[in-house]
């Protein structure tokens, strides 16, 4: 049995995803292939929460290709990329079915990216010394690491174009992903495939052409949404850029009072008061190099006009508050950290501890009975299941704790009682 695990947050599901999943079949030859993604829950790598709740992104990903859908718990999934990308090539490995993990990427030199995570440069001293004098110049830590890792690399005599190739998201976490896979899977057993992304930019807004990327197709979403919600409207906007399932799944879920989209603006204020208003921020994940003086300063000065309501992406926001020192994703990360109560210690719980599934089809189901005696965590089907195992799980406990504050602020920021994540069950798409 052929399974490709899937890197993605399908925030939410795209042509672009649907496309993903289609050429991973292709490549490795098998129609019938089992495609299991791992994906983002409430919140996602950027630090916001998702345009919709996991339940409804996994059945649109379930409609459109996908198989057997399992989350990335919340301290992975809003995370730096390393942290990212560890963690879901972790949790994809320990299911023990597994055969191939697929992701995008935005650049055509493969080789470049496969020859930088063949070389041991995350210890190397050049890099490490140019790592830290990047940062000095003031910097973010991201553009540093592309800074060093370029240097390291024309010390070694690798070329290619690293201003392009270094400089997208998507290329960084392929990277990441490779480093990962490189640490977890020694016995080189996983097929990498590496899939070429098409269409608009990680982070353009335009809707134009078949492949809009999730930003536009957020922004649209958002701008509806805050205009008294009407499912034709946003039918309209987005017909072409969703699978047409993908963006029925999510209308009926809206219409139907399963959830309200997002209000970014209202949850970013919130955070911002929060901050202002905590007697310590600095034990919180990703509160360190004294960005918990720079927050409360700026949160200080918090007005209702200070960040409109019509800011629906936050551009507004990150043009007050992001610097070279510190990335709008960084900020964002640190924000959902300190609203989830995630300090310091969950950090050095360095992979997921158990698999949550969020859905499943017939031929998810089979796999998932195969996966049942394989797999090297415990497999999770609804919150209850993780109760009967923390006693005995440290690790476990904290996550899965932290997973539920997470889900109770997210169903709040979607119009619904906090606590509905412990009805939740698996997604069943036949």
């Amino acid at each position: 049995m052929r399974v490709i695990g899937i890197i993605a947050e399908f925030n939410p599901f795209h042509n672009g995803h649907g496309y993903l999943i289609k050429k991973a079949r292709e490549i490795v030859d098998d129609p019938r292939a089992i495609v299991m993604p791992v994906m983002s829950g409430f919140f996602t790598q950027r630090g916001l929460p998702a345009i919709c709740p996991p339940a409804v992104r996994a059945r649109q990903a379930l409609l459109c290709g996908a198989d057997v859908v399992i989350e990335l718990p919340f301290s992975f999934s809003c995370a730096p990329s390393s942290r990212f990308a560890e963690g879901a090539v972790s949790e994809l490995i320990s299911t023990g079915v597994v055969t191939d993990i697929a992701f995008g990427v935005d650049t055509d030199d493969t080789g470049l990216l496969k020859a930088l995570a063949n070389e041991p440069f995350e210890s190397d001293k050049l890099f490490n010394s140019k790592l830290n004098e990047y940062i000095s110049t003031g910097i973010s830590f991201p553009q540093a690491r592309a800074s060093a890792i370029k240097d390291y690399a024309s010390s070694k005599g690798i070329t290619g174009d690293f201003d392009k190739d270094l400089s997208s998201p998507n290329s960084i976490l392929a990277l990441d992903y490779l480093l990962a896979l490189k640490k977890i899977d020694k016995l080189r057993r996983i097929n990498v495939i590496m899939i070429k992304r098409e269409g608009s930019g990680y982070h353009e807004a335009d809707m134009s052409g078949e492949f809009a990327s999730a930003t536009a197709i957020r922004k649209a979403i958002s701008e509806e949404a805050s205009n008294n919600f009407s499912q034709s409207a946003i039918a309209s906007k987005l017909n072409g850029r969703m699978p047409d399932l993908a963006l029925g799944a999510m209308l009926s879920a809206a219409s139907s009072g399963t959830f309200t989209f997002p209000k970014y603006v209202d949850y970013i204020r919130d955070c911002m008061l929060t901050a202002n208003a905590s007697s310590s921020l600095d034990d919180i994940a990703y509160m360190s190099d004294d960005l918990t003086g720079y927050l409360r300063n700026i949160a200080g000065d918090i007005r209702p006009g200070t960040i409109s309501d019509d800011d629906y992406c936050l551009n507004v926001f990150e043009s007050r508050i992001s610097t070279k020192r510190y990335t709008l994703s960084r900020i964002q990360r640190a924000l959902a950290s300190m609203m989830t109560g995630q300090d310091n210690s969950y950090l050095e719980i360095k992979r997921p501890p158990y698999i949550r599934v969020l859905g499943f089809n017939s031929e998810g189901k089979y796999c998932l009975k195969i996966m049942g005696k394989c797999a090297r965590l415990p497999v999770i089907n609804r919150p209850s299941d993780c109760l009967e195992l923390q006693s005995e799980h440290e690790s476990l406990k904290k996550i899965f704790e932290l997973d539920m504050r997470a889900a109770s602020l997210g169903w709040k920021l979607y119009g619904r009682d906090t606590a509905k994540e412990w009805e939740s069950i698996p997604v069943i798409v036949k």
